[in-house]
């Protein structure tokens, strides 16, 4: 999903679906943090939601999370936590 082409109403929905424990919803509302789409930009929450989407499964989250570590976006900078 290109994140861009989301409404604001998407992004309620986004939070409503992630409060539930949904993966997918976390990572898109991450998305959302990461590039700050009708939210204010910030790297933290972005990272914390790609962290709960991360553990439960969703590869999409692991990669990106694995990135955030890698630069220090959002994250302590750690290599390890990275791979």
């Amino acid at each position: 999903m290109d994140i861009t082409q989301t409404t604001a109403d998407d992004v309620r929905l986004f939070k409503q679906r992630a409060k539930q424990g949904i993966a997918e919803a976390q990572h898109l509302l991450g998305m959302c943090f990461l590039q700050g789409h009708h939210v204010a930009q910030d790297a933290a929450k972005a990272a914390r939601r790609f962290r709960q989407a991360a553990e439960q499964g969703l590869a999409d989250a692991q990669i990106i999370l694995g990135d955030c570590h890698k630069s220090g976006t959002g994250v302590a900078k750690d290599q390890a936590e990275a791979v």
